[in-house]
């Protein structure tokens, strides 16, 4: 349903190739070629212990049970069949797994319980992206219906004047990024002293993005009594540097395997003098490439891609920082809800998109660096589903 119609040959109009570092404006843009990580013979996944629960073994209200279960979850992930009880028992958590494990539940659900046995108590929620603020909400959603809690997302992009509204009237839950949070509370509208639980979810991503100056504000803020849950895919020594901040004695949970699944097969394009444009819709027209997520490296290259491939009938749109909050929330739900079948985003995209059913992840332009080749092909084989990752290389 998705195949275009038939399109004259394009020939050398979709940008050139990147195929490595290259200089732009004075500046060598770093790159990362991914082809001997590909090459490499694949590693047996670390043996992770079946969960020892069923969601309804868990010490939490019936009411929060029935919505768990209307999402048809059962039995939990690892992640999720460690941290709940500790986190339901009050420690601080130092939870590190990969990407797509359901990191988001195990520490909503808990939270959620906490909440529902008193209302008073209030979670603050600091994610990297938009995007990501945007899906945590969604997924509180569905586990709070019902229940008499409620949400703020507080993200730029959008009025401010809305989410000041929305604090007024009061919310249990408020999700945000750092940027805006540390904005509403400097106008007076958000008090960071009254949040008794705190959760930092994609650490190495929100450092990554340059945020470790607005993070140690935010602490510096916080009560001294306290609840602090500390999520990551990674503990680099600036995100130890964080969490040494943060926690108070925690309790380490791993449940990181190998960087990528091995239900994702990754293979490297080797464009050998072809029209990197053309190589893509020859890959674009197969009937297995059915969902499929295009990573570029700016914005500019983003919209130009996005053009050539509407012009020539592909359903696609388009996700980049640029565009305005309700444009990208529009952008997400048209590839969510399957009334585009390819997503070109800009790596604004590698953390945040949390749809199962993406078949392909192309990396059109390399990536910048290894850890941000394993964010952009994680957003494939999903929920144990299996999924390509290719990278175009010159």
């Amino acid at each position: 349903m998705y195949k275009h119609r038939s399109r004259p040959r394009q020939n050398n109009r979709y940008g050139r190739r990147n195929s490595g570092a290259r200089r732009q404006g004075g500046f060598r843009i770093k790159s990362f070629d991914p082809s001997h990580v590909v090459r490499m013979s694949p590693v047996a996944e670390d043996e992770i212990s079946e969960p020892i629960h069923a969601f309804s073994d868990f010490d939490i209200s019936d009411n929060l049970k029935a919505n768990i279960s209307k999402r048809g979850y059962t039995k939990p992930t690892p992640i999720q069949d460690q941290a709940i009880p500790v986190i339901l028992s009050g420690r601080d958590v130092v939870g590190v797994a990969n990407t797509g494990t359901g990191k988001t539940a195990a520490f909503l659900v808990p939270l959620i319980n906490k909440v529902i046995n008193d209302k008073r108590l209030k979670v603050l929620i600091i994610a990297p992206t938009r995007e990501l603020a945007v899906q945590i909400d969604k997924e509180f959603q569905s586990f709070a219906r019902g229940l008499g809690i409620y949400s703020t997302v507080c993200i730029g992009g959008v009025s401010i004047h809305g989410q000041v509204q929305k604090l007024r009237r009061g919310s249990n839950f408020v999700i945000g990024t750092p940027g805006r949070l540390l904005d509403l509370e400097n106008q007076k509208k958000l008090y960071f002293n009254q949040y008794s639980s705190i959760v930092l979810d994609e650490v190495d991503r929100m450092l990554d993005m340059g945020f470790i100056h607005d993070i140690n504000e935010i602490i510096s803020k916080l009560p001294r009594d306290r609840q602090s849950l500390f999520f990551s895919a990674t503990l680099e020594s600036k995100a130890k540097g964080v969490m040494g901040d943060f926690i108070n004695n925690p309790v380490m949970i791993s449940v990181k395997t190998t960087d990528t699944r091995a239900n994702v097969y990754q293979d490297i394009i080797k464009l050998n003098g072809r029209n990197k444009a053309d190589v893509l819709c020859e890959l674009l027209d197969k009937e297995e490439v059915n969902k499929t997520l295009i990573f570029t490296r700016t914005k500019r290259g983003a919209d130009s891609l996005h053009r050539n491939l509407s012009r020539v009938n592909f359903q696609v749109t388009v996700l980049h920082g640029n565009k305005s909050q309700n444009q990208r929330q529009k952008s997400l739900d048209q590839f969510r809800q399957n009334r585009v079948n390819i997503l070109i985003a800009t790596d604004v995209a590698s953390r945040g998109i949390d749809i199962d059913d993406i078949s392909h992840v192309i990396n059109y332009d390399l990536p910048e660096s290894y850890e941000a080749y394993i964010h952009r092909i994680g957003r494939t084989g999903r929920a144990d589903k299996k999924g390509v990752a290719l990278t175009f290389v010159g």
